[in-house]
């Protein structure tokens, strides 16, 4: 068993990630920023070291790659790596010191979907800040991969879904007043024809995925895997597969873009853009292949356990 240094331990994925990795035998390191708490409890949390590092101020100083490789980690797990300068000052005080290097990327790496469902090794076209960095960051990881043997292995998850958050809606965005206005019945309206798609994961499946590529070294190093559900769902399905759930059938309305955007706020219109102007649609042929890996969670699955935990806790009132 490895000891394993985990950076955002205890967000979306960390949650779920960390005590998969304890029962599975490891020495675990949760690294956060401060005194954070996991968005779900477990009793494996007891026996893991906690680590308190500001990336923000120790990247600014040059420290932070040297500050995790003080930890003498075996195993490094970055899920909350952003820039390319991030990326390469970690990895560079890593390099030679680890047994296994895993980050965690996104599906906005593709930019426009082309072919669908996509593969992971189309050439890329990412658009905006945080598709176009990320994708940078990949092809940095890789290329040190082949040039000086770094062992990476990236995961690009889809629309991260969990106990503890609100999940993308079908209107595509995150305001559970769209979930809402289902539970009540009343009409929904979606942009266009309802026909682009999203395409979540269950985070506890992301999870899973982490386990299956340290478990297959050599199989998932140099390697970038899709962490997604088995399928992509379209904005209309999703709207009336939530409205049969809460006992109704579906009221929706269709509108152009912008008279549908004239009635958003301007946040969950921009929101709604990112997500329907790239309508990602992923394969995971790849990760099944060669990790052996299914996840647990159908998109809609997923997303009406993290409902369901909205409605208990009181974040969400049908």
């Amino acid at each position: 068993m490895a000891r394993i240094v985990v950076i955002g331990a205890t967000g979306h994925i960390g949650s779920y990630l960390v005590p998969r990795l304890v029962r599975a035998g490891h020495e675990v390191a949760a690294v956060t920023r401060g005194a954070s708490k996991p968005y779900a409890d477990d009793p494996t949390w007891a026996v893991v070291e906690r680590v308190t590092l500001d990336r923000d101020l120790l990247e600014k100083q040059g420290e932070f790659g040297t500050a995790i490789a003080a930890l003498k980690p075996e195993i490094v797990i970055d899920n909350i790596c952003f820039t390319l300068a991030s990326a390469s000052q970690l990895a560079e005080a890593l390099i030679g010191k680890v047994q296994h290097f895993l980050h965690i990327g996104t599906i906005w790496t593709h930019g426009f979907s082309e072919v669908v469902p996509t593969p992971e090794d189309v050439t890329k076209r990412p658009f905006g800040d945080y598709g176009i960095q990320k994708a940078a960051i990949e092809r940095y990881l890789l290329d040190l991969a082949r040039r000086r043997g770094f062992p990476v292995t990236i995961l690009h998850p889809g629309h991260i879904v969990g106990e503890g958050w609100s999940p993308l809606n079908p209107a595509g965005h995150f305001d559970d007043a769209a979930f809402a206005t289902l539970a009540h019945g009343k009409r929904l309206a979606l942009p266009n024809f309802g026909m682009e798609t999203v395409h979540h994961v269950h985070a506890d499946d992301i999870a899973q995925l982490m386990m299956l590529a340290i478990a297959n070294w050599g199989a998932s190093t140099g390697e970038a895997f899709h962490a997604v559900s088995p399928g992509a769902i379209t904005l209309r399905h999703y709207a009336e597969a939530m409205s049969r759930w809460f006992g109704h059938e579906p009221n929706l309305e269709f509108l152009p873009w912008e008279d549908w955007k004239s009635r958003q706020s301007a946040e969950n219109a921009e929101s709604s853009w990112g997500h329907i102007s790239r309508s990602p649609n992923c394969s995971i042929d790849k990760g099944r292949r060669l990790l052996g890996h299914v996840p647990r969670y159908s998109s809609l699955a997923a997303v009406q356990q993290s409902v369901s935990w909205l409605i208990a806790n009181g974040k969400l009132s049908i």
